[in-house]
């Protein structure tokens, strides 16, 4: 076995500079697991594992480890050792501590690449590595992975980050506690036009005009309705916003069923491709760094299978470390663009990931973050969702903000994954931002509703 040798071969040596004591790096290490546990199964890896802690632990130094074992042999140094540490006893309780659950799930997930980590986790690996047989199954729109999901049918789901909350919040529906336990994307929407209103570049000749949204709980219906009242038109009133699954805008488009869209990518950069959209702005431009998609799953999940959800976040964790790195967009976008995932031109893929695009207006844009990738759930991103659920009418009567915003987003459990995949974590988890301009304190959630002149509350 490459990753943990066999610890009474007096020719391996057990000090180095990973977890195991067998490698140069820890990244060798992951590798070298994985190699193992395809090869020779968990059981056999659990137990080496073991076996392999022991003997460091006896022999510190591994001169003396080499010569106890050149002295008396493989068999006798474990029957010795085996008299005196228990070791059947050690490698049961370590196989059962980290023992999966179920190591085959269904995750559901909508063809946008803000669902990045949870579709490249397939192909690249990351789902594998961790001991898990996963399920990623495309998913017509939000209303079916939401129903899906509520009936167990899926194990976890891609989600708009707004709806763990409102499922939480009962919003609609009798409530059932959800969870967040990591942020799939940040940034990576855009506001589109049809190629018809390129002279209309201004929000305030807007009135009149029919917009789609993915989904009445996302971020993309509440930044439209911010972008909109900031400047004057009331999104009740002077336009009308409807729900469309994100795979049927471009063709809504297309037919003049709509005048534009808030919506994720590629649906933005596909109206481009396909000549019949441009890009009016980036989200970006509106709030740098705001959430969109998450990773979510219910409660009982989280704790009723303890180890299949950390595999799985783990898995998600480090496949978001990977997608941060610019120089692995373009391998991403290979990997996830193919028809069972989304389904699009490699190049419609790369220009959203790589953030060097078209926008439609006969400009070739470079921006490195027009999509970009931290897993960490902040509490206070979870209060802005809750404000503007207010703000419009969704929810009704007080809001504990901080105490739903702990329950659903799992900061501590992103931090600590986080770490192991060798990303920074924040201090707190809560902070101020600007959303176009306007500091929000999630101290005083509903002062900054109050704050607001269009508002439903």
């Amino acid at each position: 076995m490459s990753g943990f040798g066999n610890p009474y071969d007096p020719n391996i040596k057990l000090s180095s500079g990973c977890g195991c004591g067998r490698h140069a790096t820890q990244a060798e290490h992951a590798a070298a697991v994985e190699t193992d546990r395809l090869a020779s199964g968990s059981e056999a890896l659990h137990a080496r594992v073991v076996e392999s802690a022991v003997m460091r632990a006896l022999f510190p130094q591994d001169e003396l480890r080499r010569r106890f074992l050149g002295a008396v042999g493989a068999g006798t140094a474990l029957s010795a050792i085996s008299t005196f540490f228990p070791l059947g006893l050690a490698k049961e309780a370590f196989a059962q501590t980290g023992k999966l659950e179920k190591p085959s799930v269904k995750v559901g997930f909508i063809p946008i690449t803000c669902a990045t980590p949870i579709i490249m986790s397939l192909p690249m690996g990351f789902y594998s590595r961790q001991g898990l047989n996963v399920d990623v199954v495309k998913t017509a729109g939000w209303a079916v992975i939401r129903d899906k999901t509520l009936n167990k049918e899926y194990d976890a789901s891609h989600m708009l980050s707004p709806m763990p909350l409102a499922i939480t919040l009962g919003v609609g529906s009798n409530p059932i506690p959800y969870t967040v336990p990591a942020i799939e994307n940040i940034n990576g929407q855009a506001i589109t036009l049809s190629v018809k209103h390129k002279d209309k570049r201004d929000p305030k000749q807007w009135k009149g005009f029919k917009f789609a949204v993915p989904f009445d709980f996302s971020m993309h219906n509440y930044l439209l309705r911010y972008y909109l009242a900031e400047h004057g038109i009331d999104p009740d009133k002077d336009v009308q916003i409807r729900s469309v699954p994100p795979p049927e805008m471009v063709a809504n488009l297309r037919a003049d069923n709509i005048d534009g869209f808030l919506a994720p990518d590629p649906v933005n950069q596909r109206a481009v491709y396909d000549g019949v959209g441009f890009i009016h702005t980036l989200t970006k431009e509106l709030w740098e760094g705001h959430p969109c998609c998450v990773l979510a799953a219910s409660k009982e999940f989280v704790t009723t299978m303890p180890n299949t959800y950390r595999a799985l976040l783990k898995a998600i964790v480090d496949a978001t470390a990977f997608a941060a790195k610019p120089e692995n967009r373009k391998q991403i976008a290979e990997a996830i663009a193919p028809a069972n995932f989304l389904n699009q031109p490699v190049t419609v893929v790369e220009q959203v990931l790589t953030g060097n695009y078209a926008d439609g207006l006969g400009n070739v844009i470079k921006m490195p973050n027009r999509i970009d990738f931290d897993p960490f759930p902040w509490h206070s991103f979870a209060v802005w969702i809750m404000t503007q659920m207010k703000r419009w009418g969704q929810v009704k009567g007080n809001v504990d903000y901080a105490k739903v915003a702990r329950e659903v987003f799992l900061a501590t459990d992103a931090a600590k994954i986080m770490k192991e995949a060798g990303m920074k974590t924040p201090a707190a988890t809560t902070k101020k931002f600007s959303v176009m301009g306007k500091e929000f304190d999630p101290a005083k959630p509903d002062a900054y509703i109050a704050s607001f002149a269009i508002r439903r509350t």
